[in-house]
């Protein structure tokens, strides 16, 4: 029998608000991952500066730097986003917008899935598509199947604890972490 590659998967969080429940969804994440995949965080896209190539001719921020090199030393990535006026986040589009520019491009041929999640009933569709036209342009492989739109996500976080704690989601999210690991060993 066949040893399976270890995989290790980084998270690239959306959302900067504290009880963000995109973050609930991240944090579940490591738990939910199957046999043989590691999920861990990135660090907060907080601290990045504005994309300004006045900034990047003085030299790439060390922040981005370091975002750019966990990104590449990572087998793929897991995009948790809310959706912000029916497209992305200001912060996650500036995120990408410097990595974009880092040499080296760490996004280009990386396996990456989406996942969002929203106080609304589709879950941040809208925001899912207009990532995937950005994700396209910087060459990403983009796992199609399935599509992870949580939708009444305040509906399935504890408000106490802030953990996701909605049973079938989370079987969801398992199921999609399968579908992306088998995904990444494929096209790897």
């Amino acid at each position: 029998m066949t040893a399976v590659r270890p995989l290790k998967l980084v998270t690239l969080l959306g959302s900067l608000r504290k009880g963000s429940y995109n973050a609930a969804v991240a944090r579940a994440l490591p738990a939910l991952a199957p046999d043989g995949v590691e999920v861990l965080a990135l660090p907060s896209i907080r601290d990045l500066p504005l994309y300004d190539a006045d900034v990047q001719a003085e030299g790439f921020p060390p922040a981005v730097i370091a975002l750019a090199d966990q990104i590449r030393a990572a087998d793929g990535v897991l995009i948790v986003t809310p959706e912000y006026n029916y497209s992305l986040p200001g912060v996650l589009k500036n995120a990408i917008d410097w990595l974009s520019r880092v040499p080296e491009q760490p996004l280009a041929g990386k396996p990456v899935a989406i996942q969002t999640a929203s106080m609304g009933v589709i879950g941040g569709a809208r925001c899912q598509y207009h990532l995937r036209q950005v994700l396209v342009f910087l060459d990403c492989q983009v796992l199609n199947k399935p599509e992870v739109m949580i939708g009444a996500v305040q509906n399935k976080v504890d408000a106490q604890s802030g953990e996701l704690t909605d049973e079938d989601t989370r079987k969801f999210l398992a199921g999609q972490l399968t579908s992306f690991a088998a995904f990444i060993r494929r096209v790897s």
